[in-house]
């Protein structure tokens, strides 16, 4: 699964540049899902309000701010389902639960109740998959084209790999959707392994930026 990807020829873009082609092909048409995978367990946010709070200490206030994009995140999916895009995230979440992730599912829970399509994944029920290397942290935008996320050392977004060969892209949604059937319904994981937790100890983070939640 993934196995194409170590030698796959690709275009590497900075941020802004990622950014810009991933919204020009988006917002083109002629593409009717988004699936994204997330694997890394540690991340910068700099620029994202929640993450700022999250990131000085303050759990409480992250919170609040993650709760307030809620009616964000409502017409981003609005205007995705108007335009035939299915949105299909899957996380992959080691134990125990870093602080960037147990922040990160509070975000993302405000993210399944506007209406989003999330599940989670326990890292040790691939860890089969994983014995070379990590699963790839990847959005994709139907058969059209592929996007390797790339950070830097500190967890920074650095822009992304561009891949356009279609059966690469072709393979890479077959493992997503592989992995995505063993996904668990993020609210019931949720429930069971975040919401009982106490507030991470964190200390302050370096500035820095990941991009979008």
């Amino acid at each position: 699964m993934f196995d194409s990807f170590a030698g796959a020829p690709s275009t590497r873009l900075d941020r802004p540049a990622y950014h810009a082609d991933l919204g020009r092909i988006y917002s083109g048409g002629g593409i009717d899902f988004l699936n994204k995978l997330e694997r890394g367990q540690h991340f910068q946010e700099g620029g994202f309000p929640s993450w700022e709070a999250f990131a000085a200490g303050d759990w409480e206030r992250a919170l609040a701010l993650a709760d307030e994009r809620r009616e964000e995140y409502a017409q981003e999916l609005r205007k995705a389902s108007r335009s035939g895009v299915a949105h299909r995230r899957l996380r992959v979440v080691e134990f125990p639960v870093t602080p960037y992730v147990q922040w990160e599912l509070h975000v993302l829970r405000v993210r399944v109740e506007a209406g989003d399509d999330i599940r989670v994944l326990d890292a040790r029920a691939i860890a089969d998959i994983e014995r070379t290397r990590p699963v790839p942290e990847v959005v994709v935008l139907g058969d059209v084209v592929m996007y390797e996320v790339v950070y830097d050392a500190e967890g920074n977004a650095d822009g992304a790999r561009r891949y356009g060969d279609r059966s690469l892209i072709r393979e890479t949604n077959a493992g997503f959707d592989a992995l995505y059937e063993r996904g668990e319904e993020f609210r019931a994981f949720f429930d069971r392994e975040i919401a009982d937790l106490a507030p991470p100890q964190v200390t302050g983070a370096p500035e820095g930026s990941r991009g979008s939640r």
